[in-house]
């Protein structure tokens, strides 16, 4: 029977947040960026278990599992988080193919994105469970996009038919990953790793309550959103 794991890669640094911390362990609405990821997913029935990737010498994450015991039986520590997304999320799953099939899906989320919900993984799960590529959550983008010269000049309008911005999770099998990103070159996301294999993963409706912790005022915005249920 095929399984869905849920690979966290939270080796990062968040420089852009500048708060002196990994921007997943920062708190907001009463609890670090982190748990409240841990927590969705280990909420969400159709997860297997999820796995957290953090560097080596990362201490704070002992600190961060010893206050939620009820994550113990549904969250497992990963130490071998490498100096990019791409090399954290290729370690891990080189790390788990004694547990993993082929065949078995993999969502990959970003730990800075607290705003995720049970509601949005069993939909993607739901969109892509017998898709032959896989896929991820994203948003049509609804702004004028402006392309800019070097000196931030707005020098072209950009169409924005067909265009969206992506989210995570990012729900691939466990080969098609390796395989993905084992390619040379630099991705941003495994859906472009995807693609540099000629593959079109499918592009499932997320929300904008999913966004992604970048800089120190994206803080409030998510307090505001997790003050609320979904």
């Amino acid at each position: 029977m095929t399984a869905f794991f849920a690979l966290i890669p939270a080796a990062g640094v968040g420089a852009r947040m500048a708060t002196g911390q990994p921007k997943q362990y920062l708190e907001v609405a009463g609890k670090p960026v982190l748990r409240h990821v841990l927590d969705t997913f280990a909420a969400a029935t159709a997860i297997a278990h999820t796995y957290v990737v953090v560097a080596e010498d990362d201490t704070v994450i002992d600190g961060l599992m010893a206050q939620a015991p009820h994550l113990q039986a549904r969250v497992t520590v990963l130490r071998n988080g490498g100096d990019s997304r791409t090399g954290t999320v290729r370690n891990a799953l080189q790390a788990l193919r004694a547990d993993c099939r082929d065949t078995d899906w993999m969502l990959v989320h970003d730990a800075a994105r607290p705003g995720l919900t049970t509601a949005l993984i069993d939909g993607l799960i739901a969109a892509l469970r017998e898709d032959a590529v896989g896929g991820l959550l994203a948003l049509p983008v609804v702004d004028t996009v402006k392309r800019a010269d070097a000196g931030t000049r707005s020098v072209e309008t950009v169409p924005r038919e067909g265009l969206w911005t992506a989210q995570t999770p990012q729900m691939f099998r466990y080969r098609l990953l390796c395989d993905a990103l084992a390619q040379p070159g630099a991705f941003t996301d495994e859906a472009g790793a995807v693609e540099a294999l000629g593959l079109t993963p499918k592009l499932v409706p997320g929300s904008p309550r999913n966004f992604k912790l970048t800089l120190p005022d994206d803080l409030a915005l998510a307090a505001l959103y997790l003050a609320h249920p979904a």
